[in-house]
């Protein structure tokens, strides 16, 4: 009795082993392969695809607040003037350029 219980627990144990290896094995043929870089590709895209959505909505926010800046009549404070080519001219000194 000991024997047939202990034959069980070994197939069922062989056959998970052999399932599992011919798992790993279909990812190694070029199926396996197209299939694993188009779900990497689509990962790719739609974090992207994120990323641009959030960038998208900090720019309107930050226009939003130069708008009701500007519509209060505060003087907008350009911080990183300096730090771009394209600065107002007279912003910065004379000799610095």
């Amino acid at each position: 009795m000991k024997r047939l219980l202990w034959l069980g627990v070994g197939l069922a144990v062989g056959a998970l082993v052999v399932r599992k290896l011919n798992q790993k094995a279909n990812e190694f043929t070029p199926t396996g392969i197209a299939t694993s870089l188009s779900e990497s590709a689509g990962g790719l895209v739609e974090s992207l695809r994120s990323f641009v959505d959030d960038v998208r909505e900090g720019m309107a926010e930050r226009e939003n607040q130069i708008h009701e800046a500007f519509a209060a009549g505060e003087l907008y404070e350009d911080k990183f003037a300096e730090l771009r080519d394209d600065a107002w001219p007279g912003s910065q000194e004379e000799g610095s350029r």
